[in-house]
């Protein structure tokens, strides 16, 4: 399966803004958006005027990386929100967020997601008492993520879920610390999903050429 093993934190300064990608370093003033406020590269600080697709380009890049995707998944799943009732931009957005990985991520398994899809294809978790190693897996509502037993002493998962207080769980999901495992309550609606701040609308028009 192709997948991105370059640098990420130039991601964030072309973005110009915190795409969460290097888990706890993106806290703090290692961060490479607070020591090189400017895209990467030679001309990275010169002026550039940007249109409107460029703006469009900008913002499904922006969240195309955020959670990790190619360009072939991430049109796939965008067609599939497009066939969905309601919002695609709203619909779009709880596809990404329904991803195993971006599940464990959520829950605190794991300081990035990045982190968490290696987790989910290392077998680490089941959803439902059943072992699931495909990152995009998409988790309904009430189902239920756990650590198998044999990975509930696993050092870098206690660790993150040790500082998980401190993340931060959203309020559509729950999570059982002792017993290592959540679950997905209900689907999230637009107004929780904020961290980056997302204009899907740029994304769909884009898509809509």
């Amino acid at each position: 399966m192709a997948r991105y093993t370059g640098a990420v934190c130039r991601f964030c300064r072309r973005e110009a803004t915190k795409l969460f990608l290097k888990g706890d370093r993106c806290h703090t003033d290692k961060c490479a958006v607070e020591r090189r406020n400017y895209a990467p590269g030679q001309h990275g600080q010169g002026r550039v005027k940007v249109s409107n697709y460029g703006v469009q380009l900008r913002e499904k890049q922006k969240l195309k990386r955020t959670y990790g995707l190619l360009e072939g998944q991430f049109r796939s799943l965008f067609e599939k929100a497009d066939r969905m009732r309601g919002v695609t931009g709203e619909n779009l957005l709880v596809l990404l967020e329904r991803r195993l990985d971006s599940i464990v991520y959520r829950l605190g398994f794991a300081t990035s997601r990045n982190e968490a899809r290696q987790l989910v294809r290392h077998n680490h978790f089941m959803v439902n008492g059943r072992k699931v190693n495909i990152p995009s897996y998409l988790v309904r509502p009430g189902d239920v993520v756990e650590l198998r037993d044999k990975s509930k002493q696993v050092a870098r998962i206690n660790e993150a879920l040790d500082g998980v207080m401190r993340r931060g769980v959203p309020s559509w999901l729950e999570l059982d610390r002792a017993a290592c495992k959540g679950s997905l309550k209900t689907l999230p609606v637009r107004e929780e999903l904020t961290t980056p701040e997302f204009q899907e609308k740029l994304v769909v028009e884009l898509y809509s050429k």
